[in-house]
């Protein structure tokens, strides 16, 4: 399934425009500030049948997605959205099907097992270094494929419920944590102050050596990516942002600018798509995207196979089609351009690297492997001599 325009496969970066909203009397400066954007998110099925042509599929899904995981889009991203096509790759991200109701015999409520690796409450330990910190569970928008949907957005059966003390208190004890990475949710969401409580606490215990944010706020909601924004960022130094985008049409304009403004302030950033069947599942669509990402300074770091989330099928993708996607781009394009695929083993088990198979033959002597054209090379393997000093 493919529905990208050549526009979509192009370089360019095109305003999410004020569009329908201009009618309805929003102002420029309304529509540049975060907290309207907020506000006046699309969140329920006559919204949506105003500005949609809406599948049976897409009705039903958001008739039921109150049990599972809300809705909610913000008119920027909604802008970026097809009218008329449902298996628009915008659309298919954020608007609930009735698929999301069918549940498949290996799908798991928590399929990353972070609940079992949780110390004190919000807090994930699951690599001996470092932790993911769940410091809210809101979003601006939610993606349909949402790997901590149990708990993010309120409309599920069970809550985040984040202990920030217990959590300040056991990152002060654990002195093996190096890492600490900010999610949820998105902390981006809160306001400046609150996430500097928030930094600052961290930045006191003196073995964290750098923290991370993971937001989807850049592209969901660019407006939020302020010069005040970033310059309180900047005084939490060493400190990474890793974005989330799966589509070249999501790199507008304004996401293109935030996204500078926060490389400008000093903050390297990292993008992590999601392999997404209708979405980026081909080779073009991969590369257009990491090309953009380039040019808005955001290194492509991670391609996710797809966790096993309750009712996600309709969005698998096969693994041999990860693979096929890397190979296309690996000799392709540039190496920056390649992000690392990735399963995070279901139940807990860790992201693990997944590689197309460059190694043909391997032993004591030689290592035979392919290049991207097929073509086959030998390298000798070295002759280790015997040395006291040194353990092989």
């Amino acid at each position: 399934m493919q529905h990208d325009s050549q526009n979509d496969l192009d370089k360019s970066f095109r305003s999410s425009a004020i569009g329908y909203w201009a009618n309805q009397g929003v102002t420029d400066q309304e529509w540049n500030d975060h907290k309207w954007q907020l506000k006046n998110r699309i969140s329920s099925l006559p919204q949506l049948e105003e500005h949609l042509n809406l599948s049976e599929d897409e009705r039903n899904g958001v008739i039921l997605s109150g049990t599972k995981l809300a809705m909610s889009i913000t008119p920027h991203f909604f802008n970026l959205i097809d009218r008329d096509d449902p298996d628009c790759p915008i659309r298919r991200q954020v608007i609930p099907r009735v698929e999301e109701t069918i549940t498949s015999p290996y799908e798991l409520s928590d399929p990353c097992g972070e609940d079992s690796n949780m110390p004190v409450p919000g807090l994930v330990h699951r690599y001996p270094d470092r932790v993911l910190f769940l410091v809210t569970d809101r979003c601006a928008s939610y993606c349909r494929y949402c790997t901590r949907s149990r708990v993010v957005s309120g409309a599920g059966d069970q809550a985040l419920e984040t202990n920030y003390e217990a959590a300040f208190q056991y990152l002060e004890e654990h002195t093996e944590i190096r890492d600490v990475l900010l999610s949820g949710g998105d902390p981006l969401l809160f306001s400046d102050s609150k996430l500097e409580q928030i930094l600052s606490r961290l930045r006191s215990i003196k073995h964290i050596e750098f923290l991370r944010i993971g937001s989807r706020i850049p592209i969901f909601l660019p407006q939020r990516i302020t010069p005040e924004l970033c310059r309180m960022l900047q005084k939490y130094h060493p400190l990474f942002v890793s974005v989330h985008v799966n589509h070249p049409r999501e790199l507008t304009s304004e996401v293109k600018e935030g996204l500078e403004c926060l490389a400008n302030h000093g903050i390297p950033l990292g993008n992590q798509s999601v392999l997404l069947r209708g979405v980026n599942d081909n080779v073009e669509t991969m590369k257009a995207l990491t090309h953009k990402l380039l040019m808005c300074r955001v290194r492509p770091y991670y391609l996710y196979q797809l966790d096993l989330i309750q009712g996600s099928s309709h969005l698998q993708v096969p693994v041999a089609k990860g693979l096929e996607i890397i190979e296309g781009l690996r000799g392709h394009t540039t190496g920056y351009s390649i992000p690392q695929y990735v399963i995070d083993a279901p139940g807990g088990g860790g992201k693990v690297p997944i590689n197309p198979d460059y190694i043909i033959q391997r032993n004591s002597e030689r290592v035979v492997i392919r290049n991207f054209e097929g073509k086959t090379f030998e390298y000798p393997e070295p002759a280790v001599q015997p040395d006291p000093l040194l353990d092989y």
